[in-house]
């Protein structure tokens, strides 16, 4: 009768450690999840702080070169676009998803870019002090976008890394967990720009 006691705590405590560990695996993966969502929360604060400035920096040069309308449209336009797509926690698994939103965002850069050339031929306007806040703050605005891309992609890396590791991995399968897609650089990133003077 003592060996049967003796082998039932020996199955209840390999039992216990069985479930320790794979409870440990689903809170690590649940922790790594939870980072890659706050890192892509700091990403969308930055793109919604940039879009939140284009309507001011958009007015202030609408004062000094009115007749520039084509440029000043399509910055707007580029903004209503990005303020139409559906984000959600769900794009983070889907690449295709998370491109069509870089893209989207990438159209604004561009828009932006063609703005502050227009910019150059205004002497006035780039002295003016609220355009140069608006522009200091969208440059910071920009380098903040890099800076938390790249923090997510960070934070999807570990996830991804932890995902596939075993023998983690049978959890995340079984726990429903999927593969965080990354941002990628812009098409044309590779190559250097030609400069000639």
């Amino acid at each position: 009768m003592r060996n049967f006691w003796i082998g039932v705590v020996i199955v209840v405590a390999v039992a216990l450690v069985g479930v320790m560990t794979i409870g440990g695996m689903y809170n690590q993966l649940v922790a790594a999840d939870e980072q890659v969502a706050s890192a892509w929360g700091q990403v969308q604060n930055v793109y919604q702080r940039r879009l939140d400035l284009i309507p001011n920096l958009v007015e202030t040069v609408k004062s000094y070169a009115a007749h520039e309308k084509g440029t000043l449209e399509d910055v707007v336009n580029a903004r209503s676009r990005i303020t139409q797509l559906n984000v959600s926690a769900e794009m983070l698994s889907n690449p295709d998803a998370l491109a069509k939103f870089q893209q989207a965002q990438q159209a604004l850069s561009g828009a932006l870019s063609r703005l502050l050339v227009v910019v150059e031929r205004y002497p006035d306007l780039k002295a003016s002090q609220n355009f140069l806040a608006l522009q200091s703050q969208l440059e910071g605005t920009e380098n903040r976008i890099t800076v938390e891309r790249m923090r997510f992609n960070e934070a999807a890396q570990r996830f991804n890394t932890l995902r596939r590791s075993v023998p983690t991995n049978l959890v995340a399968t079984l726990g429903g967990f999927k593969e965080k897609a990354y941002f990628k650089a812009d098409e044309g990133a590779a190559k250097a720009p030609i400069v000639k003077f």
